[in-house]
């Protein structure tokens, strides 16, 4: 028993859910505590899936098994028909040879009975195989190996070794079951899923950075029906400061809009997309996120040469106007109907916008290709948030990923993008109406509205620019504003006589079922400091300071090495900002917004 304990006092114990790793002292191994949000998500759907796996199963057994016994009981009515219009036989010798058929039926029902029938479908489903491309501590695959029902092996892999070590390490030290089922070997995931093509279940890519360079190794390695699991942390490439590294990586030129986050998963979804239909793959998103400072997409894989002729009508470019930041859709293509009842592609026509913003005279940036159908699955998301509630103590981020799901659920699934409230008040200049007076405003003109779960303040609806500035004049009215510069953008809109008479008396459906319910949709970080750590190996230098903490760079700079690798968290209660230290452009602001129904709101 000394022996153990002087072994592992170099090391400390980290609990998450039902795994515990063992986290070297000196953080050799990247391991990032914000993260317990993206593990506890993907369990939650790696659940749902689970369990949707197993009934496509059983309804594709019973619909195989209704119709062999269909054409079985056929081949034996035709057969009976032939009998009946033989010639007439001897009575005695029909009694003879229907009794003689009769103990023929019998010994063949019992012989069907032992070896079962072959016409019928018995194949038993395989438990599905998980695979983990960037394992790091492994504390993913031990939680999913632990925590997820009725998965079978979970396959680590790394090519760090001491990351494969430390994996290794940890899945010794959570006992007999975990290493039944949990392997790691250190290897190029990349080449590991390239020599196992459609072999693996589950496909989770979760790397610091960008999952570019794993993509189209990852939609070859997920079996039909399988689910890939993504995060991309490279925020600042896909939400538009970096365009063309952004084109370089993901094949899409981001526009700047308050909805760049939510861009950023349509981008993510047409990368993957696009390298899966080279392939003869197409994706199905099942639930598409924005938490913290990343964003995470799951999808499902599915082979079909012709379904992947639809792709274009998926995918879209985005017209963003550079004044009042409208902005509109051009679908890549289009179907035309064929005399057969079929439908054939051609190019979309267009463009949907003339030369010059017909609400403020300015000129439109382009931007694309992203994904334009839904990023949903309605039935899925209820699906998880439901299994989530239910086992409510199984999951450490309950409150953040039930918020977050909730909101998803109250989405409009097949509008592309959002505008926020507060930034289309500014354009005109005027104070911003309330989001339920707005929201009212837009229903009571015969439209469809909802939040986003990606801002606070994001608004999803179907009317058109033309709806929702009119919306605003009518509101500018009632409540007057500074003269503008006459060639400002908000002065051009307003200059025009609003065609709608906008009507801002309380709809029913202004307020979803969670806010009258008074759920929380929008969390505050739980600490501060709350987001990426430093990268593992790196140096730490006081520009980490917003990443980590003054109190934790004082440690590293002066000589310590509790996060000597910049993988540790921030202490829980970090000590007042020293002077001499400060870096007001890297600080993240602790300011919050309110929206109308109370929550704490922030701008992304």
């Amino acid at each position: 028993m000394a022996e153990v304990e002087d072994k592992l006092k170099d090391y400390e114990i980290k609990k998450e859910g039902e795994a515990e790793i063992l986290l070297h002292k000196k953080n050799a191994v990247f391991y990032n505590p914000v993260q317990v949000h993206n593990r506890d998500m993907s369990i939650a759907v790696l659940r749902t899936f689970v369990a949707k796996r197993k009934e496509e199963h059983e309804a594709l057994v019973d619909k195989r098994n209704t119709s062999l016994e269909k054409n079985k009981q056929s081949e034996t009515s035709s057969q009976n028909r032939e009998d009946a219009s033989t010639g007439q036989q001897d009575e005695m010798d029909v009694v003879c040879e229907k009794e003689l058929n009769k103990a023929e039926d019998q010994i063949d029902d019992l012989s069907k009975e032992a070896t079962k029938p072959s016409w019928k479908v018995t194949r038993e489903l395989k438990p599905p195989l998980v695979l983990e491309a960037l394992a790091a501590t492994g504390l993913r695959s031990l939680r999913y190996a632990r925590e997820v029902e009725g998965l079978g092996k979970v396959v680590a892999l790394d090519n760090d070794k001491a990351s494969v070590e430390d994996c290794k390490r940890n899945i010794k030290f959570n006992g007999a079951s975990a290493a039944s089922k949990v392997e790691a070997y250190l290897v190029d995931s990349r080449i590991h899923m390239l020599m196992h093509p459609k072999e693996f279940d589950v496909v989770d890519l979760d790397p610091y950075g960008s999952p570019s360079i794993f993509l189209d190794s990852a939609v070859q390695a997920v079996a039909d029906g399988g689910l890939l699991m993504c995060t991309a942390t490279d925020m600042a490439v896909l939400c538009g400061t970096n365009g063309e590294v952004c084109y370089s990586k993901y094949g899409s030129f981001p526009t700047k809009g308050k909805y760049c986050h939510e861009m950023a998963l349509r981008i993510l979804l047409a990368s993957i997309e696009s390298h899966a239909n080279r392939y003869k793959r197409y994706i199905v998103p099942v639930l598409s996120v924005f938490m913290d400072f990343y964003i995470r997409v799951f999808v499902r894989v599915f082979t079909s040469a012709s379904e992947i002729k639809n792709t274009p009508l998926k995918l879209s470019y985005i017209y963003q106007c550079v004044g009042c930041d409208s902005f509109h859709l051009q679908c890549l293509a289009r179907t035309v109907p064929k005399k057969n009842n079929g439908v054939k592609h051609a190019p979309a026509i267009g463009p949907v916008v003339p030369q010059e913003c017909s609400n403020c005279g300015k000129k439109f940036n382009i931007g694309g290709p992203i994904w334009s159908a839904p990023i949903h699955d309605q039935d899925w998301v209820v699906s998880t948030l439901t299994g989530v509630k239910s086992m409510k103590d199984r999951y450490p981020a309950y409150d953040k990923i039930t918020s977050v799901l909730t909101t998803v659920s109250e989405e409009l699934h097949d509008i592309p993008l959002f505008f926020s409230l507060h930034n289309i008040a500014g354009t005109v200049k005027c104070t911003s109406p309330s989001l339920v007076m707005f929201r009212s405003a837009v229903l009571n003109a015969g439209y469809q509205i909802s939040s986003t779960h990606v801002n606070p303040l994001g608004v999803k609806s179907d009317a058109p620019w033309d709806v929702i500035w009119d919306i605003m004049r009518c509101w500018v009215k009632n409540h007057p504003i500074k003269e503008q510069p006459r060639d400002s953008p908000g002065t051009a809109i307003l200059l025009k006589s609003p065609k709608l008479e906008a009507n801002f008396s309380r709809a029913v459906a202004a307020l979803s079922k969670a806010q009258a319910k008074k759920i929380k949709r929008f969390l505050p970080n739980p600490e501060r400091h709350w987001g990426p750590k430093v990268r593992a190996g790196r140096k730490i230098t006081s520009k980490h300071i917003s990443l980590l903490g003054p109190e934790a760079i004082n440690g590293a700079l002066n000589g310590g090495d509790c996060h000597k690798e910049g993988n540790g968290a921030a202490p829980d209660n970090t000590s007042p900002e020293p002077e001499g230290i400060k870096d007001v452009e890297n600080e993240p602001s602790n300011k919050r917004q309110k929206t109308s129904d109370g929550e704490p709101a922030s701008e992304p």
